[in-house]
């Protein structure tokens, strides 16, 4: 099954230069490249600083909204740079949906580094979820795909992507499924819904030199809900080691009890097996998800 959906319109550089001057008049003067492609979003580097940001499918379209509605206002405070919109693009005769420009951060994919690269980002990963994890507003957005809810509304799904993964040397599958009854065991959230990032997997933080935390992007997954979401980064990002620094930097910060991560531990799971199970058309995802199921076991 491949990972990556078809894109649903030619999104050309004389596209992005037309939005420009259309609409961001000022910055349409600026040197202009394609900077690659993601499930929702197709990206322009725009000038030193800025970087285009366009939905390639119509499913994206609303995500976008939300990022453009919420994220200014959420990211504003924030320590670690973000990809919040800085320029608001709206729908227009040649391109149909919602656009953004947004800050250019310097630095590589998190998923290019090796885990035992990432644990200088472990601790200001800890102190960015805490500091974006606020209570969240009756009106935040909900995911489509459950975020936030209760793992039990996935539990048909995950068990059945269990049952026909391939086998994967050094992840037995019965381990697998103890992990994510383990998971569905736990309390649910009982506090207030909280914002969420909603995909804290390594190829949405950007790294500099040395593996420091260099930035957090693509909020299309933005949501409210249960933080266990989100901390399943401990396990989408790091080795032991890197863990470690990650739980000791959230537990310093605010406190986070049993349960809370053993759910996070659950989402870790689903979204691994979910990689592994539809990533034929990407090696690098594929190995994502092979990894995230060996660390769940790991602790």
């Amino acid at each position: 099954m491949a990972v990556t959906p078809q894109a649903e319109i030619d999104i050309t550089p004389s596209l992005v230069r037309a939005l420009l001057i259309a609409q961001a008049p000022d910055l349409a003067h600026l040197p202009l490249h394609p900077a690659g492609s993601g499930w929702d979003n197709t990206l322009f580097r725009l000038g030193e600083e800025l970087v285009v940001r366009l939905p390639r499918r119509a499913v994206a379209d609303e995500l976008m909204a939300a990022e453009q509605h919420w994220l200014p206002g959420l990211t504003a405070s924030l320590g670690v740079p973000t990809s919040a919109p800085v320029r608001a693009g709206t729908p227009g005769p040649d391109y149909p949906w919602h656009w953004s420009v947004c800050r250019w951060i310097d630095g590589v994919g998190g998923i290019t580094v090796p885990r035992a690269g990432r644990c200088s980002a472990a601790a200001p990963l800890a102190r960015f979820l805490v500091d974006f994890q606020r209570p969240a507003p009756p009106d935040a957005p909900v995911s489509p795909v459950g975020r936030g809810g209760p793992l039990a509304a996935r539990d048909d799904v995950v068990r059945t992507r269990l049952a026909s993964l391939p086998a994967i040397p050094g992840v037995p599958a019965p381990l697998l499924t103890e992990v994510w009854e383990t998971a569905l065991a736990a309390p649910v959230w009982s506090g207030a819904p909280l914002w969420l990032h909603g995909d804290l997997h390594p190829a949405n933080v950007v790294l500099g030199p040395d593996g420091a935390l260099a930035g957090v992007v693509d909020f299309g997954d933005l949501c409210s809900g249960d933080p266990a979401t989100d901390l399943a980064a401990a396990w989408l990002q790091f080795d032991a080691a890197g863990r470690s620094v990650f739980r000791a930097g959230l537990k310093a910060l605010r406190a986070t009890d049993a349960a809370t991560w053993d759910r996070a531990r659950g989402w870790a799971l689903s979204m691994g097996s979910a990689l592994v199970a539809a990533s034929d058309d990407s090696p690098e995802f594929l190995a994502l998800g092979v990894e995230i199921l060996i660390e769940v076991l790991t602790d």
